[in-house]
């Protein structure tokens, strides 16, 4: 029983209530870009020749491929010169129906198509099987 006491008073149970810090992605992308931008270090002393010298592979530091990015935004350059250039396409829909105007504007889901004659119409992209532009059609 005494050493119970004694391991009691010698280390005292505290339950503290420890908080978890982690970086944020911010901080760590900063980090990365210091070290790629970082001097390279001194080169060392030649050691004595009783230690052997450690391998080379031991001082480089394995580089990550960056993610490649999500969207590449191609589908937006094209629309966007689609509109400023306002040359007449045809979109053909998922159930073979072909509509043939300009492209006023677009969004993340629908295109507007205005057609000379007729009514100008929103379609959504989904039922939108393909794109062409007219004179392509008659080469």
């Amino acid at each position: 029983m005494p050493t119970e006491t004694r391991r009691a008073a010698a280390e005292p149970d505290v339950i503290a209530n420890r908080k978890l810090i982690r970086p944020s992605l911010s901080d760590i992308r900063e980090q990365i870009a210091k070290a790629k931008i970082a001097p390279a270090p001194a080169p060392m002393p030649p050691a004595p020749a009783s230690v052997p010298a450690p391998p080379a592979a031991a001082f480089i530091k394995p580089v990550r491929k960056p993610i490649p990015p999500e969207q590449t935004n191609a589908e937006n350059f094209y629309y966007l010169k689609q509109m400023q250039t306002r040359i007449p396409i045809v979109a053909v829909l998922l159930d073979g129906e072909h509509i043939e105007g300009v492209l006023e504007w677009y969004d993340r889901h629908c295109l507007k198509i205005n057609r000379t004659g007729q009514p100008n119409l929103l379609v959504y992209k989904s039922q939108i099987k393909y794109l062409y532009k007219t004179e392509e059609a008659d080469k």
